[in-house]
């Protein structure tokens, strides 16, 4: 048995911002910790640390990552998992505040996937001590930004002073990279067509919580915003529920692509990132997408152990 880190222990997890930074970066070390450990299968030291807990996942919106990640991080650390039917779960019902009440008799924590993040905190502010987790809204992902900043940490080492450009719209997965790039001293740089860039109320967030001497900027010009970035990430152009939008998004956004021409900006050894689904030959090409600067494969596995370790930290029992 190890002794837990001395986590701040948050009662939610609906944004990057819900961990204080020296948590947000020991969160990234356990991750770590838990990948290396993971070869130990029943035999690692936090294979029961979940006994006798029950996690909720309730999804409004398809999901192959969020859903099969979190799945087996319950189970991979001795929980059970709970299956919920959105469409009995989230307010048609009855109120949102009445379904959280009654989930936190009965489990742990919810794992939600939904279109509102005001949908998300009235769930979160109905309960006295249930555990709400953001698998994705409209306005933010933290889980997502989990797993890509520690696959920047197993790249790089120390994060402090890397340069992370974002190329694209300035939506969810946006928002979240630039709220956690501020709290670990990475440079964001965020280049979006106009009507398209960060919400101003991100900006705002982002920017007071800016460490070490980290700046997020702004630009309307991919090629100014990736000179000289470690790491260049993209997402597709069309979200889930801006499918009506496709053709005009299309258009607006095609000198948004991330083509080896673009990625030459950037600095001579950096890294592709992509959140997944991609859509090769829109936002990215596939010679970018299937080549050895690309980690995408590695983001996509970094959410079971960013995950793990973010359940353990809302939910662990003193030791694990």
């Amino acid at each position: 048995m190890t002794q837990a880190p001395a986590f701040a222990r948050p009662k939610h997890f609906l944004s990057v911002t819900d961990l204080d930074p020296v948590d947000f970066e020991r969160c990234l070390d356990l991750a770590l910790q838990l990948k290396a450990a993971r070869v130990l299968g029943r035999d690692a030291p936090t294979a029961q640390t979940l006994a006798g807990r029950y996690v909720a996942m309730l999804f409004e919106k398809p999901s192959l990552r969020t859903r099969t990640t979190f799945e087996i991080a319950v189970r991979e650390l001795g929980g059970e998992v709970i299956a919920l039917q959105a469409d009995v779960a989230l307010g048609r019902r009855e109120p949102i505040a009445d379904v959280a009440r009654n989930l936190e008799r009965w489990v742990h924590a919810v794992v939600i996937r939904t279109f509102s993040q005001r949908v998300l905190e009235e769930f979160a502010a109905a309960t006295t001590h249930l555990h709400v987790i953001n698998a994705l809204t409209d306005e933010q992902h933290p889980c997502q930004a989990l797993a890509d900043f520690i696959t920047l940490k197993e790249r790089f080492g120390s994060l402090a002073g890397r340069t992370l450009a974002f190329v694209g719209d300035g939506n969810n997965i946006a928002a979240s990279l630039a709220h956690a790039s501020a709290m670990l001293g990475v440079n964001c740089h965020v280049a979006s067509p106009a009507g398209y860039e960060l919400p101003a109320s991100t900006v705002q967030k982002a920017t007071s919580a800016l460490r070490h001497g980290a700046r997020l900027r702004l630009f309307t010009d991919p090629a100014d915003a990736v000179a000289g970035a470690d790491a260049v990430y993209t997402d597709t152009w069309t979200s889930m529920g801006q499918e009506a939008e496709a053709d005009v998004r299309r258009k607006v956004f095609a000198p948004y692509q991330v083509n080896q021409k673009l990625m030459t900006a950037a600095k001579p050894d950096a890294l592709f990132m992509h959140c997944l689904p991609a859509h090769r030959g829109e936002e990215v090409t596939a010679d970018v997408f299937e080549s050895k600067a690309a980690v995408v494969f590695d983001q996509a596995e970094n959410r079971l152990h960013g995950q793990k370790a973010l359940l353990m930290m809302l939910l662990r029992s003193g030791t694990v």
